[in-house]
């Protein structure tokens, strides 16, 4: 998934240190930060404003703790996401979220069960 950054390196290096992540790798004009999962985000810095965008991406609750301790620990500002004060976690889907900013104002949400998995 390709995804805009102001500065590519900065941007990966945040997602790699919070979710623990292996070093990205570059090809062409990307920086490429692989998940767990095998997907793939291609940052580019395409010289251009663009909107932030939401991605949310679904973790294990290991990653999730770690993740929050580094957003915490970094003073990184967080909420439950809609509704949610600042610095509250949400329980939605019979899970944990998180919902932060990225270095380029994109908005990432962490969560720890599927969208609907408590219906």
């Amino acid at each position: 998934m390709a995804v805009a950054a102001k500065d590519k390196l900065r941007s990966a290096t945040f997602l790699k240190d919070l979710l623990g992540l292996s070093e990205p790798t570059s090809w062409g004009p990307f920086l490429s930060l692989t998940l767990d999962d095998g997907v793939r985000l291609d940052y580019a810095e395409p010289g251009i404003d663009f909107p932030g965008q939401h991605y949310a991406l679904l973790v294990s609750d290991d990653v999730f703790d770690r993740a929050l301790e580094r957003i915490q620990a970094g003073g990184v500002p967080y909420s439950g996401g809609p509704g949610h004060a600042p610095g509250e976690i949400n329980t939605n889907h019979g899970g944990r979220g998180v919902y932060f900013d990225d270095p380029s104002g994109h908005h990432f949400e962490l969560i720890t069960q599927r969208y609907g998995a408590d219906l």
